[in-house]
């Protein structure tokens, strides 16, 4: 269907003040036959132009202020933003979109040309507010008492008195041992004293020897009874604290079921589930913190809300990207999957989509090129976007390939992978002693491997090393965050070969072997801050990821000997 047998007249008025008419003319723009799968896609050219639109709108708007961190000299706290917009059909015929932001923007959830949460947590008089500020106030005397310098004195009180106690009993413990050579001593003495003499000197070394054990015990007592005085002062005051703590983690979990229950998604047919409803039945059988307030969700309720046919959406990210992740300003992403796949999957229902490429084998036609083989292994060149193992939806990869090569094969074939977007050289192992001869030599970081890359940028240094440890994003695997506090490390050493047309071609030795860690270390400000070529979850997408294992060093498993193989990149 072409826009133009669409009615376009800008002088009907909708009453939906969040429904946009395109400023420019859309008579040459085609409808999509299908809706935006949501976690990977193209932005559809109306998509692009509503973008431009609502980005136009970003930088010239007055209304409110939020520091996306993007102007020079501003300060404050920064803070970029995912945006959305949705391309809807009014029921009049109307072509226009919706737009949204993920989370708050400038503290407020309601702003002229976005649409409205799907639940208010700052309207006025709601319950949230009122909670929340007896929350506030139970954490106001949580920190009264954490504070009070009552219990700070109390705390070097009880660290000084111990120090004095363990000083104190050391000091008579030595006392006693002294006093015990000395006796020892005038026991063994030769004596010319009487014997009545002799049985007065030892009745009065046993009452030495009683009288300093009784001395001790009546020292530890006071020093337990002392230490104990203090210590119950300490633990009245902690007692306090621990009963607030429990009281708030019981007003916090049920504030936060509350809102579970307020957030209620809508589909095509006015089906609604709300958020418990919606996650009752994925691995964590509980929603994510945040979920609901993402761009895309509020679009499509605000969508079915107002009978607007969703026609194609996308979202962009505006503004400085956080630390921990990678993000361009201005440039589209899919829809997180952690808190976003659980809820789109309830609101697209029965919408015709395009094709799920998770579901598609990209490895279909496609030979698994052999570089080197013997009784004991198989040098292998595997193919850009092609799986090294099965995967979720997709059998067909190296490990399947391989397994119906060798069918006599035995051991678990793989000794180690690459990520499915890069090509390069893969060991397997023909039997179970090579696997495990191989896979030690990888524990051992015996194995040298080099990988060349092409990114998009130039990079100014000729040689360096990138320590930045990562862990998995948990709200949009398979991305990958750097991260200090749970990051697993993550090292690289690299080397510019050659800069031109505004690309730089580098070698990386990988150190450690993390998940994506060649892509994030080239891609991430604090890194190179140059995206591989091609990739599609940390650069811009194409036609391929500019990445090649081409070069490894390895100890035969059998034979012993250095081996060495190359197999240049086809880009």
């Amino acid at each position: 269907m072409n826009t133009e047998e669409l009615v376009i007249n800008k002088d009907i008025q909708l009453n939906e003040n969040c429904f946009t008419l395109f400023k420019g003319s859309i008579h040459n723009y085609s409808l999509p036959q299908r809706f935006t799968f949501p976690f990977y896609y193209e932005p559809h050219p109306l998509c692009l132009l509503a973008a431009k639109e609502l980005q136009q709108h970003l930088e010239t708007q007055t209304d409110w202020e939020h520091n996306f961190g993007i102007e020079e000299g501003k300060t404050g706290l920064i803070i970029g933003k995912m945006f959305g917009v949705l391309v809807v059909q009014h029921e009049n015929g109307q072509l226009g979109y919706l737009a949204a932001f993920s989370g708050k923007l400038a503290g407020q959830n309601h702003h002229a040309k976005f649409v409205p949460p799907v639940f208010d947590i700052l309207t006025e008089d709601g319950f949230f507010r009122k909670e929340e500020e007896v929350i506030n106030h139970i954490n106001a005397k949580i920190g009264t008492l954490e504070n009070d310098p009552k219990f700070f004195v109390l705390n070097e009180l009880f660290q000084s008195e111990l120090e004095q106690s363990v000083n104190q009993l050391e000091e008579h413990k030595r006392k006693i041992k002294e006093g015990k050579l000395a006796r020892k001593i005038q026991r063994e003495q030769p004596a010319d004293s009487s014997e009545e003499q002799l049985t007065d000197l030892l009745e009065s070394l046993r009452k030495e020897s009683v009288r300093e054990q009784y001395q001790l015990k009546e020292l530890s007592r006071y020093w337990k009874n002392r230490l104990a005085e203090i210590q119950l002062e300490i633990d009245e005051h902690q007692s306090a604290i621990i009963l607030l703590k429990e009281e708030r983690k019981y007003m916090s979990a049920s504030l936060q079921q509350k809102l579970f229950d307020q957030y209620s998604f809508l589909n095509q047919y006015g089906n609604e589930k709300n958020l418990c409803e919606i996650f009752e039945h994925t691995a964590e059988a509980r929603p994510p913190a945040g979920a609901g307030e993402c761009a895309a969700p509020k679009l499509l309720q605000y969508a079915f809300l107002h009978k607007l046919r969703p026609v194609a959406m996308a979202e962009f990210w505006w503004g400085q990207s956080p630390k921990s992740e990678i993000r361009i300003h201005g440039q589209f992403y899919p829809a997180c999957r952690g808190k976003c796949e659980p809820i789109l999957a309830h609101m697209l229902e029965g919408v015709e989509m395009d094709e799920n490429p998770m579901l598609t084998n990209p490895a279909e036609g496609r030979d698994v090129e052999i570089v080197y083989e013997d009784e004991a292994l198989v040098v292998v060149n595997k193919p850009a976007e092609f799986l090294s193992v099965p995967g979720k939806n997709v059998q067909d990869s190296v490990y399947e390939r391989m397994r119906l090569k060798y069918p006599n094969a035995t051991g678990p074939l793989i000794v180690h992978r690459l990520d499915m977007s890069t090509s390069g050289i893969m060991l397997v192992a023909k039997t179970k002693e090579s696997h495990k001869v191989l896979q030690e030599q990888f524990i051992k970081r015996t194995i040298k491997k080099r990988y060349i890359a092409l990114l998009d940028g130039v990079v100014e240094s000729e040689e360096g090393f990138i320590d930045l440890p990562l862990r998995v994003d948990l709200d949009n695997r398979p991305h990958q965050l750097v991260c200090y506090e749970y990051g697993k490390p993550a090292c690289t050493k690299w080397e510019v070969v050659e800069r031109k047309n505004n690309k730089t071609k580098i070698h990386f030795y990988p150190i450690t072997g993390r998940t994506h860690q060649l892509r994030v270390h080239a891609a991430h400000p604090m890194g190179l801050n140059s995206p591989i070529v091609g990739d599609d979850l940390y650069g811009n997408k194409g036609e391929r990821l500019h990445l090649h294992a081409e070069w490894i060093e390895f100890k035969h498993p059998t034979s012993k000997e250095i081996m060495t193989i190359q197999v240049e990149a086809e880009f």
